[in-house]
């Protein structure tokens, strides 16, 4: 049975649920956790809340509490786990939201994450639909963080590498966020697991629309190019690749450019388009942040393939 005060499902893959109270309100629920992808337990419970944090973000919405979700071994000292609920603890707060309490199951490996309520006007929902031709597209944060991670997991990544990956996925998307918020956004969603490509065909798809986007517009850390020519590239990479094949075409675009647009992110940042006069004014807004978000293409009638990159 449909509940007309489900306003967002799973119809079109969003980020979250939404449920409408009333005529001001409706709830973001959502959730996320993971295995460890740094050694460090406090900057991986960073990250973890962040990832999880993002969801509320792309739906337009503001966290109001979390609760954790944990899996850990008998066998690991409790002080590692004290140091990832820290971590996360230190994001939510960041956020603005409480930590409301969680549950712990015993594991044979790490988990973490969080279950995130937030709030959001009905009336003010992003949504991962709903790109109109002639938008611009913009990337709030830079691409690469999968990869660097793989190579950290080899012990082939520099520290600085791994540094500027930390700084990405630990980066709360709250500040672009609030940039956005009182500007006129066709689609949002953040990119994710699936990659920018994963999440871009997943928008053009439900918004009946085709994306066309600039190679050197993409920002990525630098870093990540001479890893994918290395062949450092996460599982699910080609799982993205292969999940998206007959979608997309590329135009002189070289292969370690593919694996970066395909790379599973964590913790990445807000895939959004808007009408081009507003992008302007959120670019520059954006520039604040010092982190590398760009205008990467733009938004075009509905072609075969969905997905163009140039």
């Amino acid at each position: 049975m449909n509940d007309p005060n489900l306003l967002v499902g799973i119809e079109t893959s969003d980020d979250a649920a939404v449920y409408k109270l009333d005529e001001e309100n409706a709830v973001i629920q959502t959730l996320d956790f993971f295995t460890p992808i740094v050694d460090d337990p406090y900057t991986f419970g960073q990250i973890a809340a962040a990832n999880a944090l993002s969801d509320i973000y792309a739906m337009g919405g503001k966290p109001l509490l979390a609760l954790n979700i944990v899996c850990f071994p008998s066998d690991l000292p409790l002080d590692i786990l004290g140091q990832i609920l820290q971590g996360g603890t230190e994001k939510v707060l960041e956020a603005g939201a409480v930590i409301a309490g969680g549950h712990s199951i015993q594991d044979s490996e790490p988990k973490y994450g969080l279950s995130v309520t937030g709030l959001v006007h009905p009336d003010k929902i992003l949504r991962n639909y709903g790109a109109q031709p002639g938008d611009t597209i913009i990337l709030t944060k830079p691409l690469g963080t999968g990869i660097i991670n793989t190579a950290a997991k080899g012990e082939m990544a520099s520290a600085k590498a791994l540094q500027k990956a930390i700084k990405v996925m630990s980066t709360l998307n709250k500040y672009a966020a609030d940039i956005i918020a009182d500007r006129e956004i066709h689609a949002c969603t953040d990119v994710t697991g699936f990659g920018l490509m994963g999440h871009a065909y997943e928008m053009a798809k439900a918004s009946k629309v085709s994306l066309a986007f600039e190679q050197d517009k993409i920002p990525l850390i630098e870093e990540a190019k001479e890893y994918a020519n290395m062949g450092l590239i996460p599982a699910g990479a080609y799982n993205n690749k292969k999940y998206l094949a007959g979608n997309y075409t590329f135009r002189d675009v070289p292969l370690w450019f593919e694996d970066i647009i395909f790379d599973p992110q964590t913790s990445g940042g807000l895939l959004l388009t808007c009408p081009p006069d507003e992008a302007a004014i959120i670019l520059k807004e954006l520039a604040r942040l010092k982190m590398p978000s760009a205008a990467i293409g733009k938004v075009i009638p509905l072609t075969d393939p969905l997905i163009t990159v140039s």
